[in-house]
């Protein structure tokens, strides 16, 4: 049982991928990231000494502190948030007692450059369906809260990519990372090259999210369902962004499904989240 102010590494997988999840703030020196160039899942890189600088755009979140090891830098940091007014605590053991667990790490290496606010930069063609929701939603809820994802003409996204140092995905191109490969989407593509296939929820999700943008429903029941709301959603909303903010609704319940529910049958007993406080998510 952790400590006052402490979360462990079980309770916090899973609050991973939720979109009621806290923000994971590392606060690793640069040096001690050079020794270990990978992060906890969604975690985003924070300076100590700036603190007044990122934290305002944190109000109303949960926040856990991630470092080397737990210590000093880690719990102080956790204390002036606290101080602050800030619900804070601080992963126990840290990244170092996260990847003894054998816990999923995203490296760093995998992400294009962070801008002056730490946020990662990603584009894709306008107009999107299934995959060019799909990896938005992976993106935010599991890689960086904070990304930043532009939709644009399919003609103008080596161009803005390049200009604005953002990753481009699902689109076919030379230096192209993040897009089909054979049989597979580009969802598989991010779900493997992020390191996330630990994540048991989204080892069930990528069949269906491939069978939908894939045009092989057979690959997964629940394909042809994601596929018709995906081409409602895409008839709702004239704005991509705005299709985006439903769409992350949509890809939340699949994956809650695929993690939890999956064995659970419809009958007449209500379910009633209210319930369950107090417990796990």
């Amino acid at each position: 049982m952790p400590g006052p102010n402490l979360i462990s590494h079980d309770r916090l997988l899973k609050l991973i991928g939720l979109p009621q999840a806290p923000i994971l703030i590392d606060v690793r020196p640069p040096d001690e990231v050079s020794a270990l160039p990978l992060r906890i899942p969604c975690s985003v890189p924070r300076v100590v000494g700036e603190l007044e600088t990122w934290v305002p755009p944190l109000a109303g979140r949960g926040l856990v502190v991630i470092g080397t090891g737990g210590g000093a830098r880690a719990a102080g940091c956790a204390a002036l948030l606290r101080e602050a007014g800030h619900s804070a605590e601080v992963l126990q053991g840290g990244i170092t007692a996260w990847q003894e667990a054998g816990l999923p790490l995203v490296s760093e290496a995998a992400l294009p450059p962070r801008d002056t606010g730490g946020r990662t930069s990603w584009v894709t063609r306008s107009r999107p369906k299934v995959d060019r929701i799909a990896c938005p939603w992976l993106i935010r809820r599991f890689v960086d809260p904070f990304a930043r994802i532009l939709f644009v003409a399919p003609t103008e996204v080596p161009g803005v990519a390049a200009d604005l140092a953002a990753a481009p995905f699902d689109i076919e191109g030379e230096g192209v990372t993040w897009s089909h490969s054979g049989p597979l989407c580009t969802f598989d593509a991010m779900v493997d090259g992020f390191g996330l296939s630990g994540f048991p929820g989204l080892a069930h999700l990528a069949p269906i999210v491939r069978g939908a943008d894939t045009g092989h429903p057979e690959q997964a029941p629940e394909a042809a369902g994601l596929l018709a709301a995906s081409l409602g959603l895409s008839r709702m909303f004239a704005d991509d962004h705005a299709q985006l903010e439903a769409g992350m609704l949509l890809y939340d319940s699949f994956y809650r499904w695929c993690r939890d529910a999956r064995n659970e049958t419809h009958d007449w007993a209500s379910h009633n989240p209210s319930a369950r406080r107090g417990k796990q998510p």
